[in-house]
């Protein structure tokens, strides 16, 4: 089933569902009203960095994208929650686990799950949580540093109803430069709860 709101994914993306499952997400991002622009890059490995993250309707809207694009983007979570019997399930729906108490620190262990991985397409809200704070977290940026691999920056914008598929971020390697930048790039879009995402100022 074809969409005029749903871009075509690259085919070395991970792939998730199928035709049944791609028609609910088109119905279900038709019935909330959003569509999505842009093209994704021809890349089997990046970063997504998904903002701005001020509302729990973001997660409906990002699900529905998902499916409706029939696209495997990881997560990340603790390895504690990938246990039988849900293990597999977890898995299946793009679940990366992470030892936070492990020798190697999260980031390590996420760029070593690039390096083994044909495929990966890990998707992160960069802020970190709903609440406005001074500026995003970096977690993303140093992943993305270790792992060798470019950001791919979507904004959310509410007004318009758009998933903006952006631009492809090459980090420079200075934390503290690649954050500004996220950060500036994600202004142009207005969250659910504008006043939630990183003040202007913030230095």
């Amino acid at each position: 089933m074809s969409d005029k709101r749903v871009p075509k994914l690259p085919a070395q993306f991970p792939q998730l569902g199928n035709r049944v499952t791609r028609s609910i997400g088109h119905f279900f991002l038709s019935l909330m009203g959003w569509r999505i622009t842009g093209s994704f890059p021809e890349t089997n490995k990046v970063v997504l960095a998904v903002a701005p993250h001020t509302s729990n309707w973001d997660f409906f809207v990002g699900l529905a994208a998902m499916f409706a694009l029939g696209l495997k983007a990881h997560w990340l979570g603790k390895h504690t929650i990938f246990i039988w019997p849900i293990k597999r399930l977890l898995t299946a729906v793009g679940g990366v686990p992470v030892n936070r108490g492990a020798a190697k620190d999260v980031v390590s262990q996420v760029a070593e799950r690039f390096e083994q991985s044909e495929a990966l397409i890990l998707a992160l809200a960069p802020e970190g949580t709903r609440k406005q704070t001074p500026k995003l977290k970096t977690g993303f940026i140093r992943m993305a540093i270790a792992a060798k691999v470019p950001v791919f920056l979507i904004g959310f914008d509410f007004p318009t109803k758009e998933i903006v598929l952006g631009e492809l971020y090459h980090p420079t390697g200075d934390v503290d430069v690649d954050e500004k930048a996220v950060r500036s790039y994600f202004y142009q879009f207005k969250g659910r709860n504008p006043d939630q995402y990183c003040p202007k100022d913030a230095e």
